[in-house]
This record gives structure tokens, C-alpha cells and sequence, in this order.
């Protein structure tokens, strides 16, 4: 029934909350994660376009390779991830992954780092069930940085 699900990841201590249901179904099914990391572009779209946002983007990219690594290590070895990160709107990147990579289903946390964010912006889940044209699971997560121990906590992620 699904082939290939798709899980985004902020790298954030919910992780292992999601990753406990995707590779659940997933060894169910027979089915290979899809790890997916955004750079959420838009966040940084008011910066000068200078050397800083360079380092900016490559920091970022670098947590995000950090925040797929932690998926690789989590999943346990009867179930094949690949690993992509995109660039742009996190929501609208999630879908679109989705769509172009034959995706039939999509595994988020209910809430990733959020804070003030969340609350000016809306929820990246809440984007994605309302445009997603394949099953959403949205997985409640706790946010406590006890979720995830010190050694699968991507650096940047504070404790």
C-alpha cells in the first residue's frame, strides 16, 4: 500500500516520535523512507545577499545533513532511507517532494521547533494536510530536549 514515505525533519528532539511511526509502517508495508530536509529560504529572504548569507545557507545545509544523519541512525537497518534537502518554502517543498518522488504517504511531527514562528506563521503540518494531495500521519511529539538524547541531537540543537 505505501512504497515510499516521506518524512521530513527539522532536526528537532521530536524526531524519534516520528520516526517510531514511519518505520513502523514502513516495515509493514515494505516501504523506504524518504528523509527530507528544507532550508526554509524564506526565513532569510530580507538578509542583504552578502558573504553572510553564504555562511548562512551553508550552515544551515550543514544542520541539515546533521538532521539526516540522525534518521539514518534511528531507523533501524531493515528499512532503506534516502536522503534529500531542498531549498525554499518547508511546507510547499514537502509537497512538492511528495509529488515529483512517487510519495504515498507523508509522516510529520504535529510541530518541529516552532516558538514565535509557529505562531506568526502557522504550522507547517497544518500547510501540509490542507495541500497534500497523499495521506498525512501527523505524529504529536513532545518538545522537551529529553527526547532525544545528547548523542542523536544534531549539533545546533539546543538542549
Amino acid at each position: 500500500m505505501y512504497d515510499r514515505i516521506l518524512v521530513p525533519t527539522d532536526g528537532s528532539p521530536g524526531t524519534r516520535d516520528v520516526l517510531t511511526h514511519a518505520e513502523a509502517l514502513a516495515a509493514t508495508h515494505g516501504s523506504e523512507i524518504h528523509a527530507l530536509y528544507v532550508v526554509d529560504t524564506g526565513r532569510f529572504s530580507t538578509l542583504p545577499n552578502e558573504p553572510t548569507w553564504e555562511s548562512v545557507t551553508d550552515s544551515l545545509h550543514r544542520e541539515g545533513e546533521m538532521a539526516l544523519d540522525t534518521v539514518e541512525r534511528l531507523v533501524g537497518e531493515g528499512v532503506s532511507v534516502a536522503r534529500a534537502t531542498a531549498e525554499g518554502s518547508p511546507s510547499r517543498e514537502i509537497v512538492d517532494y511528495a509529488s515529483q518522488h512517487g510519495c504515498d504517504l507523508i509522516v510529520m511531527g504535529t510541530h518541529g521547533r516552532g516558538g514565535i514562528d509557529r505562531l506568526l506563521l502557522g504550522s507547517v503540518a497544518e500547510r501540509v494536510v490542507r495541500s497534500s494531495h497523499v495521506p498525512v500521519v501527523t505524529v504529536p511529539v513532545e518538545t522537551t530536549p529529553q527526547d532525544v538524547s545528547e548523542d542523536e541531537r544534531p549539533a545546533g540543537v539546543p538542549q
